[in-house]
């Protein structure tokens, strides 16, 4: 395997830069919705740019991700990522000082293109595994996807709390110390005569999901990424309005559930996934903890105490399995020279989901709204959700289970 500098590609060099990544990402959480505000004239012109400045970042990070993927299949890992960073440090640094919102619009258009690299670190994680350990790295890389969540909005609040606008620029000052990390540390993962040509045609969202499709046992599995993942982000969009209508919670109440979150996917991603991937198959996994999510929404929707959401959040320890479960097995129906564009794709995938949820989510929470906190009804948007969740575990519960069969009558054939 190709080494930068004498280091070989090793798991602890990306999960460095991962988490970098994610610190720098979540520090503006908390102050990008009050930045928009500075620009608004009312409520309801703030909500209105805000979905703009939101939908911008999610669309191009949908055109993005395949893009950048198969960048990475032809000029290997490490270029792109280095691109990625500088293009998210000047992204951070634009947003900070912005002076009209034309300008956050393209500012979040650039950095939705360029968040997308995170596909290209699963791609690299995916390059430096064997196929039966990739469901464990890939927890790896989810836990510091935690920390980062854990981290980046604490930080980002307690430095916006001095100025809305101190948040980006440390950002970007992180983007800018991984680019930097990356040049002098990071080594390339992926060897000369694995790269591919690059090809517009498989870079294509639309196109690069089809041909993902269209690989033996795949397209079932997209289904579910795509559901799983849309309730999910209907969950990150209506979390805080939902816990503040109905509990009364405030910003600090809503840190310290965001924070909980955080802490639990951590330790079921960075530890728990090595325990149960030895007792549990990837697709084991994946059935599990759809259902436990499925259960975990229904949960939250029924929920009558603050309180209680925290819990459902520990009690739902599997549902943090599914994400890099789902991912494993499908990088490992993929070549090697694919990995690339095939993480693309499911960032893709999970980018356009990203902008759809705050449509559904936040129609579902103002038809109910009106009902009153205490109303069981005002739960919808978390019904909702575990309504999706029991459709992606009955797909993959079917598609399991067709495999199954197959498998067991490849090895058994019926007698002549």
């Amino acid at each position: 395997m190709s080494t930068f500098a004498g280091r070989a590609p090793a798991i602890p060099f990306i999960l460095i830069t991962v988490l970098i990544d994610m610190v720098s990402v979540g520090l503006i959480i908390p102050v990008l919705p009050p930045l928009v505000g500075q620009f608004a004239t009312d409520a309801a012109d703030h909500a209105f740019w805000y979905g703009v400045v939101a939908f911008a970042f999610g669309i191009s990070n949908f055109f993005g991700a395949p893009i950048l993927g198969r960048l990475s299949d032809r000029y290997g890992r490490r270029p792109v990522l280095l691109v990625g960073f500088l293009g998210l440090a000047l992204n951070f640094f634009a947003t900070a000082m912005a002076q009209a919102l034309w300008v956050l619009v393209v500012a979040r258009l650039v950095g939705g293109a360029f968040q997308a690299n995170a596909a290209v670190a699963h791609a690299y994680v995916a390059d430096i595994s064997s196929p039966e350990d990739r469901a464990r790295r890939f927890g790896l890389v989810g836990a510091m996807f935690g920390v980062g969540y854990v981290l980046g909005p604490v930080m980002g609040g307690v430095l916006g709390d001095i100025d809305v606008h101190l948040p980006f620029y440390v950002a970007g000052a992180l983007a800018v110390m991984n680019t930097l990390y990356g040049w002098l540390v990071l080594p390339e993962s992926l060897p000369q005569h694995k790269r591919v040509p690059f090809e517009w045609r498989k870079a294509n969202p639309i196109s690069s999901l089809r041909g993902l499709a269209a690989l033996a046992g795949v397209k079932p599995l997209l289904w579910v990424v795509a559901l799983s993942n849309l309730a999910q982000f209907v969950l990150h969009v209506t979390w805080v309005l939902y816990c503040s209508f109905k509990f009364g919670w405030g910003p600090k109440e809503n840190g310290w559930s965001l924070f909980v979150v955080g802490v639990v996917a951590a330790v079921v991603q960075g530890g728990l996934m090595r325990v149960l991937l030895k007792r549990f198959k990837p697709e084991r996994l994946v059935q599990m903890g759809l259902v436990s999510s499925a259960t975990g929404y229904l949960a939250w929707g029924l929920a009558t105490e603050g309180w209680m959401m925290m819990a459902i959040v520990v009690c739902n320890l599997l549902g943090f399995t599914i994400t890099a479960s789902l991912q494993s097995l499908i990088s490992n129906a993929v070549s090697d020279r694919e990995q690339g564009t095939a993480m693309g794709s499911v960032a893709s995938l999970t980018s356009a989901m990203a902008v759809i949820a705050p449509v559904l989510g936040a129609t579902l929470l103002g038809l109910v709204s009106p009902l009153g906190p205490t109303h069981w009804l005002v739960g919808l948007p978390f019904f909702a959700c575990c309504a999706l969740q029991i459709c992606s575990a009955v797909i993959a519960i079917r598609h399991f289970a067709r495999i199954s069969r197959t498998e067991q009558a490849a090895a058994f054939p019926a007698a002549p």
